[in-house]
């Protein structure tokens, strides 16, 4: 049985730092870091069974503006149907229902994202960005 939560209780922190450590987008991130990052936002754990086979999580003030960040499952989970589960639950979240702007950053999902309404910036050169590295 497949269900997705937002307490943050039933997160299985060392498996999302453990799976976040090797990808391109969060490659050395700390399980510290994965807790700070936890703790200041709103997050989503997709279950199979009660056991963790992914995460998401969405930076929000709840009114004008939403991020969505670290969105992924489990390689032996994918192809399912799962991700689509957890975008759909991410985007229909009653706490979420006021924000106008949704953004993320992708290199390789628009497929999934643009079923839920998800478009390539309309003014690009509107966007600005500072990366400290």
């Amino acid at each position: 049985m497949i269900t997705v939560s937002t307490d943050k209780n039933k997160l299985d922190v060392p498996f999302i730092q453990h799976f976040l450590k090797d990808i391109y987008w969060a490659a050395g991130r700390t399980m510290d870091e994965v807790q700070i990052t936890i703790d200041h936002s709103f997050c989503f754990g997709i279950f199979l069974d009660n056991k963790q086979i992914g995460f998401a999580r969405v930076i929000t003030d709840y009114v004008v503006f939403a991020y969505v960040m670290d969105v992924f499952i489990t390689e032996e989970h994918r192809g399912k149907g799962y991700s689509s589960i957890l975008i759909e639950r991410m985007i229909n979240e009653p706490a979420l229902k006021d924000v106008k702007i949704w953004r993320l950053a992708t290199t390789d999902a628009h497929f999934l994202y643009n079923k839920f309404g998800f478009t390539a910036l309309k003014s690009p050169e509107k966007m600005m960005e500072k990366v400290v590295l």
